[in-house]
């Protein structure tokens, strides 16, 4: 029986020490690549996805496949599992319909995504738009970075945020949104369309809390906008985070945490059934 000296040993010691350096330097480099230049998820599948039955129920389908578009709230940021809401409507549709085949197709969502990003990427991106007609369900979030970022100047906190400007800020915003809307319904006229209202994540702090003022006319703007379209649809979120900060926001103060996005996905599942 052939023994390993001393000498191989430390080699092969040595040999696998640089082999998983170089694993971890790779995974690293990967994820900071996710951060800087982030990407949606493509899924190459049939562009012949048949709509979900009119005013129907969801069961009366035999697949539902999922698109989901927009900012880093729809890619899950703040969700430690990953999972976000997108992945969380699709395991409670599963759940819900047993005999219904659900998959989530795409998931497009981009960190820092503005509403004139989503409207360009609508309008010019074919494959983006491609992507969305292969969908029978489309969920979608936008508008928070235009709110707040622009609200704020680099390096500042919330609370020296400038009501004023993100107040003045929403018309320009909306019309955006409006375009958006429009241009979802020319790509997919026949998809059930979800998208996400948006919270006040600076409620309870004090030189920021009537930032939600403007936040519910941004929703009441968005709602008369979808309501336009039988197949669009706005789920609330401003009263779960307003009444639980400390619960459903993630140590950002920002984004959702895993239950925070649960709370979302059961709402989008509810307007949907």
């Amino acid at each position: 029986m052939r023994t390993i000296s001393s000498r191989n040993l430390w080699m092969i010691i040595g040999i696998s020490a640089v082999l998983s350096t170089l694993l971890l330097v790779a995974g690293f480099g990967l994820a900071v690549k996710d951060l800087l230049y982030p990407k949606g998820q493509t899924f190459a599948g049939n562009a012949d996805m048949p709509a979900l039955p009119a005013g129907g129920k969801l069961s009366e389908s035999k697949d539902i496949a999922i698109t989901a578009i927009g900012d880093s709230l729809t890619k899950g940021t703040g969700d430690a599992s990953g999972e976000g809401y997108v992945k969380q409507v699709v395991a409670l549709l599963k759940q819900n319909h047993p005999g219904v085949s659900v998959r989530l197709n795409n998931n497009l969502a981009i960190n820092g995504l503005k509403t004139k990003q989503l409207e360009q990427l609508l309008k010019t991106d074919k494959s983006y738009s491609f992507a969305l007609k292969q969908a029978n369900v489309i969920v979608f979030t936008i508008g928070g970075n235009d709110l707040f970022q622009t609200a704020s100047s680099p390096g500042k906190a919330a609370g020296e945020m400038n009501l004023d400007k993100l107040k003045a800020d929403l018309p320009q915003s909306l019309n955006r949104l409006a375009q958006i809307v429009k241009r979802l319904h020319a790509i997919n006229p026949d998809a059930r369309v979800v998208y996400v209202g948006l919270y006040n994540p600076f409620y309870d702090i004090p030189e920021f809390r009537d930032g939600s003022l403007h936040i519910q006319q941004w929703n009441e703007r968005t709602y008369a906008l979808l309501h336009r379209y039988p197949n669009m649809s706005m789920v609330p979120t401003f009263d779960l985070f307003e009444n639980a900060i400390g619960r459903y926001l993630s140590s950002d103060h920002f984004h959702p945490n895993h239950d925070g996005y649960a709370q979302i996905a059961a709402r989008i599942v509810q307007s949907l059934e």
